[in-house]
């Protein structure tokens, strides 16, 4: 069962398992790994102009039950390279969760939305297809994104102005030598091994049963999860739909289960038949994949070590309570693509890459902050958590005020409140949600939705009213590096090529009014506000990273 990566159904691209294209001696980038923050990253590069390299040691997409649930913000970035629609198309939705006591449910939530959104806040789809559709994405920018599988590194050597590593590949071994290698090969990376570095954190005792099987359903797609079911009495059980008849099944087992004998057939069926049953599924199923888990809250200290950078599980590891993990990662990749471009081509010091590391070390902590609260109650690891999670249980068949202690705290995008690169706001203490070093809101504009006008360029977001000829003539100005989006209310007569915005959602979640601006960064993240803008106020806040490219390769070391 844990060698099929899918089902039959599944119609999936496959990769090259055999690959006789020379190899290059030099690129730009290097990417260890090919999985989708490897694919995504690549893709997203490539939209800014930058060739990379990706190297994945297995000869295709990734076998088994890895991440299954996609948040609002990774389907923004998937979009950015044109991977989201795919995505849509295949992923199913979450309606909400419901949460179970025994055989008594204690929770029932629904997942926020509204009419006309871009997306759902949470789809369910697995990784395989994320890494297919990545994929396409790259290989969709031609030459700039060249994927290689079947290929591992072996070595990394750093220089002063490069990296060379050596990979393993049908043909031999390769040494090619890259300006900047990023570490996208998980949490077993060869890359961190070979640097000699170590993520710190907490790695829990708790362990958990993945399995996968094939079941036609009518359930809704919602996040399902039981406590002390009669059907696995002590456990805990979390259970998700998935795409092509596909549930994901979690269940903890004790701690004085053989975790070897606790993934054996033979044990781990009669456990999922009993809990099909006492939930009233009863249609034929089949098992696909058969898996072990413990939660970790790990990290680096840095994502950057000189011309080597992190990102995804080779940078932090964290618990799949709260679908936190490969989201994070999109997270990662968003947030890096656009700075090392902006170093490569002499537009920005390389020291921007530092905040990569600033930045994503903080989110990353934040996740595990998070992560760790839903892990003790998840998998409690001492007799003390045991205690209160069995009293908040008690408490939520009665007393609805204690029922969202139980629901996991979902994913979400991190804000960068101290962040070195934020700007000034002139706002006061209004319109927090928009502050410089929060992701930009999205909103409905001309039938279409602001945030995919985001991801390539930095964005000024002008409210109303005809644009200053002086904030104009700066955009025109850097036209490779910024873009200019004038929003006006509905009702109004907006000059040619200017946003409408049709139901003053804009102007609300923004705490616009005409005459505000906004200065958006590549990766959909606010970089500085004014209600009362001065052009010279705004050429300060982009100096730094519209620097010609004579001025920015003196420094990209």
């Amino acid at each position: 069962m844990s060698d099929r990566s899918a089902p039959a159904s599944a119609a999936l691209p496959v990769p090259p398992v055999a690959d006789a294209r020379p190899w290059p001696s030099e690129v730009p980038v290097l990417i260890a790994g090919g999985g989708p923050v490897g694919l995504a990253l690549s893709a997203l590069l490539a939209r800014q102009g930058i060739a990379s390299l990706v190297i994945e040691a297995d000869d295709g997409y990734c076998a088994g039950s890895r991440a299954i649930c996609m948040s609002r913000r990774s389907l923004e970035i998937l979009g950015w390279v044109g991977a989201d629609q795919a995505t849509v198309d295949k992923g199913l939705p979450w309606v909400g969760g419901r949460s179970y006591y025994r055989d008594a449910e204690v929770l029932h939530f629904r997942m926020p939305s509204e009419p006309g959104e871009r997306f759902a806040p949470m789809v369910n789809i697995q990784q395989y297809y994320l890494e297919a559709f990545a994929h396409q994405a790259a290989l969709a920018c031609g030459p700039l994104a060249d994927v290689r599988f079947n290929a591992r590194v072996t070595a990394v050597r750093h220089e002063a102005d490069g990296v060379s590593v050596n990979i393993e590949t049908a043909q031999g071994t390769q040494e090619v030598r890259a300006q900047w290698l990023v570490a996208c090969d998980g949490g077993r990376s060869t890359v961190r091994e070979q640097l000699g570095l170590r993520m710190e954190g907490t790695q829990y005792e708790g362990r958990y049963v993945i399995v996968d099987i094939v079941q036609k359903t009518q359930r809704d797609v919602e996040r399902l999860a039981w406590f002390d079911p009669p059907s696995n009495p002590g456990s805990t059980i979390l259970m998700h739909r998935q795409p092509d008849d596909v549930w994901r099944i979690d269940y903890q087992i004790r701690d004085d289960e053989d975790p070897v004998e606790a993934v054996k057939p033979e044990n781990v069926l009669p456990r999922v038949q009993s809990h099909l049953d006492m939930i009233g599924e009863t249609e034929p199923w089949e098992p696909l994949w058969i898996s072990i888990y413990n939660a970790k809250c790990l990290t680096l200290d840095a994502y950057r070590h000189g011309r080597v950078l992190f990102a995804g599980d080779a940078a932090h590891l964290v618990p799949i309570f709260g679908v936190r993990g490969l989201n994070s990662g999109l997270d990662d990749a968003g947030n890096l693509a656009w700075k090392l471009a902006w170093v490569l081509q002499g537009r920005a010091d390389a020291s921007l890459l530092d905040s990569y590391s600033t930045e994503r070390v903080h989110a990353t902590r934040q996740n595990i902050a998070y992560g760790a609260k839903s892990t003790e109650f998840m998998a409690p690891p001492n007799f003390a958590f045991e205690l209160m999670r069995q009293a908040t249980l008690r408490l939520a068949l009665d007393e609805p005020g204690v029922r969202s202690l139980i629901n996991p705290r979902q994913s979400a995008p991190i804000a960068y409140a101290d962040s070195a690169l934020n700007g000034p706001s002139d706002f006061g203490g209004e319109c927090a949600a928009a502050a410089p070093g929060m992701p930009a809101p999205e909103a409905r504009v001309d039938g279409g939705h602001l945030t995919a006008s985001f991801g390539h360029r930095f964005t000024l977001l002008w409210f109303g009213g005809s644009v200053p000829a002086d904030i104009a003539a700066l955009a025109q100005a850097h036209a490779a590096n910024v873009q200019l989006l004038a929003i006006h209310p509905a009702g109004s007569t907006p000059q040619e090529g200017t946003l409408v915005d049709p139901d003053g959602q804009a102007f609300q979640r923004y705490g616009a009014q005409p005459g505000t601006l906004y200065v958006v960064r590549p990766d959909g993240y606010v970089l500085a506000r004014w209600r009362a803008p001065q052009p010279d106020q705004v050429r300060s806040v982009l100096a730094p990273f519209l620097q010609t490219p004579a001025d920015g390769a003196r420094h990209a070391s």
